[in-house]
């Protein structure tokens, strides 16, 4: 007896994605099933979604988009679900690694995937966003998001896997996007925290952007990716200023009037400069010079 070939659903959650959804959708033909949750778009989204063998359901549209998510994933009649975003696509080479996986026994109920994040007109290829894994392929009814936050992931019930291809992801066309996006993320991230109990000191005005750009830059290797390298990772900063400001916001803009309040700044200032000297030597010196800059620095502690 021939053994079923295990079938598969497309959840996509839309709003507004006229440009996007066309070529998502060619890009997922393939699938035996393409499930739309659309949340009251007011563009051709449903319009150009209905040219395809898309199953299309108009709901409202949710502030907290993996709520419509869950809806989709509960639409889905197939074995697996891959989960995807309208700005996002799925390669030849990737089509054929998931319908490989899932045509095999395995105990795995899931699948991370990585990403390729274009952003500006350039693949990222550093500064944090790849790998980029995105939890996208998983069992029917084995997956699905809490529905707290934004940028939470898929909750898994079960062992997960990871695919080697990556999927394409149409990230951040131009500033204007990365603008438009920057306050509904930055209030959930704020949010997020005053949640949990955080707070803000004046010194985190500064903190705050300086940790997050030496790590997109330096630990994460930004500087490789050249301007666009440069820029996200002050981007970025800046992302995570407008983050203090919304939980200093939320403190009643408390006041620091020190009358050193400037010298305290100062010294602030010359730790950042202190880290930026350290990353650079870091990032500058090849394993060899660090290994004989290590040595020497150990010997002259004896002398």
């Amino acid at each position: 007896m021939n053994k079923k070939t295990p079938t598969i659903s497309i959840a996509i959650v839309t709003h507004n994605e006229a440009e996007n959804i066309s070529e998502c959708l060619k890009s997922v033909s393939w699938a035996d099933e393409i499930i739309i949750v659309d949340g009251q778009s007011t563009d051709e989204t449903v319009k150009i979604a209905k040219k395809s063998k898309a199953k299309i359901y108009v709901v409202d549209n949710q502030p907290l988009m993996k709520i419509n998510m869950n809806l989709s994933f509960q639409k889905c009649t197939s074995d697996w679900i891959l989960s995807l975003d309208a700005d996002e696509r799925i390669s030849a080479s990737l089509k054929d690694e998931i319908l490989s996986m899932v045509s095999v026994e395995s105990e795995n109920m899931a699948y991370q995937i990585p990403r390729k994040n274009i952003i500006f007109g350039k693949w990222i290829e550093h500064t944090g966003w790849y790998p980029d894994y995105q939890i996208r392929l998983f069992k029917n009814g084995k997956g699905r998001f809490p529905a707290k936050n934004v940028h939470e992931l898929l909750s898994v019930d079960g062992k997960m896997g990871s695919l080697s291809e990556p999927l394409d992801h149409l990230h951040y066309k131009n500033l204007t996007e990365f603008l438009r996006k920057l306050d509904g993320y930055t209030s959930a991230e704020s949010q997020k925290i005053i949640n949990n109990g955080g707070n803000v000191s004046w010194y985190d005005a500064l903190n705050y952007p300086k940790e997050e750009f030496l790590s997109r830059f330096f630990l994460r290797e930004g500087y490789k990716d050249g301007l666009h390298g440069l820029v996200l990772s002050l981007l970025q900063a800046f992302y995570w200023e407008v983050v203090f400001a919304k939980i200093w916001e939320h403190q009643g803009f408390e006041s620091y009037n020190s009358s050193s309040f400037l010298i305290d700044i100062n010294k602030r200032f010359k730790s950042i400069v202190q880290d930026w000297n350290y990353w650079m030597m870091e990032s500058t010196i090849d394993k060899s010079s660090k290994f004989k800059l290590k040595v020497k620095n150990k010997i002259s502690k004896f002398f």
